[in-house]
């Protein structure tokens, strides 16, 4: 059953790599065909019928030589599948670490899409340990995390993450380190990131609710933590869960957000403008319907887009976004958030403008010009210099987060901490 399985995911791999390559060759031959038209039809006006017999040719040649690129493209998918497979073992590619990061990556990009080809790459969420999906029985999560406390951290990932990046750099997860320092059990989610936010949102608490009836002690205080996307994740879970009145959510004592878009991602708002641009004009048409081949969960980045209605009967690419709709943030939990950016001083020109290289300031900290998530600012921290990638796993984000942990909703804030500890100055 498992090496039907695992050729399954592998040639799925191989399958993917050559549409997405085959894809990118006919947009740039499409591209091509276009400018060599316009040039053509140009020299037509003046040498005539000639003209066209060395247009023929022309194109014959051009569409042989794409048509070697993806049969080329094709070859390589197929080897790497193979070399993908025997180097797993006898595990699925998806409870290796090479396996499972190739598959995120195509997950972040195209995952809406695979679910709803029924694709076996679109994993459904589940919490992972050692790579491999935990079954959320009693029986299960007992074998997984033994001993099981009453007090669970679960950490939830960003966009074409597995639980694996958490140990960015090589160190110890924060997780690990919880558990040492906190006494703490330490659950780590994986997901398709390339779905809805919105539909993971409630996918993680369906899971959380699960995870808390089959805990094998009662669960006495739980909080996430999510590293960019994941942070918009648990926030739509939050609110999907209190929709329902769902148990797991009165046991929730803090959420933190490590970099997390809650405002919006300047590149996919970027990206949402640039190909409607590329597709205005003729020869630069198939980049920007590439451009728009990306995921669902990618293009809810745009605004933070948390709840179905942010996105419900709207064209996904309209260029004029409604702005979301700003949920309340979970009573009863105390809600932090890191930002960080590049220069040393988020006030410097190159700090306001790139942030971490991916999220900005007012976003990760919830508070632009014109929108507000609801953060307290003592709430936050700032930490600088650093990149996106660096809050998944870093020694004065650990120290600020253990600190939160150990302070309950609505007590008594410590007044030291670590440089750019919260409360730090913000532009």
């Amino acid at each position: 059953m498992k090496a039907t399985g695992e050729r399954s995911e592998a040639s799925e791999l191989a399958r993917l790599l050559l549409d997405e390559v085959g894809a990118a060759t006919r947009g740039v031959q499409a591209m091509h065909r276009s400018i060599s038209d316009r040039v053509f039809g140009a020299v037509a006006l003046g040498v005539g019928t000639p003209a066209l017999a060395v247009k023929a040719a022309h194109d014959a040649i051009a569409d042989g030589v794409y048509s070697a690129i993806r049969g080329a493209a094709a070859a390589t998918g197929k080897l790497a599948a193979l070399g993908l497979a025997e180097s797993t073992g006898d595990r699925l590619p998806s409870e290796s670490v090479r396996g499972a990061m190739a598959i995120a990556a195509v997950e972040g990009l195209i995952g809406d899409v695979l679910e709803a080809e029924g694709s076996p790459l679109a994993l459904p969420m589940s919490v992972r340990v050692d790579s491999r999906a935990v079954p959320l029985t009693t029986e299960g999560l007992a074998r997984a995390f033994p001993p099981a406390t009453g007090r669970v951290v679960v950490f939830v990932h960003g966009l074409m993450e597995t639980e694996t990046t958490w140990r960015f750099g090589g160190r110890r997860t924060y997780g690990e380190r919880l558990v040492d320092d906190l006494g703490c059990t330490s659950v780590f989610v994986r997901y398709n990131t390339g779905r809805r936010i919105s539909a993971n949102g409630r996918e993680l608490s369906a899971l959380l609710d699960a995870l808390v009836r089959a805990w094998p002690r009662k669960v006495e205080q739980l909080a996430l933590i999510g590293h960019s996307m994941g942070g918009l994740v648990a926030r739509s879970a939050c609110f999907y869960g209190t929709e329902t009145d769902a148990a797991w959510t009165h046991r929730v004592r803090h959420v933190v957000s490590l970099g997390s878009p809650h405002l919006g991602a300047p590149l996919e708002q970027a990206v949402h403008y640039a190909s409607a641009a590329l597709v205005a004009v003729p020869e630069l048409r198939p980049f920007g319907t590439l451009l728009r081949r990306r995921s669902a969960g990618i293009r809810d980045l745009n605004q933070g887009a948390v709840v179905d209605e942010d996105w419900s009967g709207r064209g996904i690419d309209d260029l004029r976004r409604a702005v979301c709709r700003e949920v309340p943030l979970l009573d009863g939990a105390m809600h932090c958030f890191v930002s960080a950016t590049l220069t040393r001083s988020p006030a410097h020109p190159l700090g306001r403008l790139l942030g971490d290289g991916l999220v900005l300031v007012p976003s990760a900290s919830g508070h632009g010009r014109t929108r507000r998530i609801g953060f307290r600012m003592e709430d936050g921290m700032h930490r600088a210099p650093a990149h996106h990638l660096t809050l998944l796993n870093d020694d004065e984000v650990y120290r600020q987060l253990l600190m939160w942990l150990r302070t309950g909703p609505g007590g008594a804030r410590p007044a030291d901490g670590p440089s750019g500890s919260a409360g730090a100055d913000r532009p």
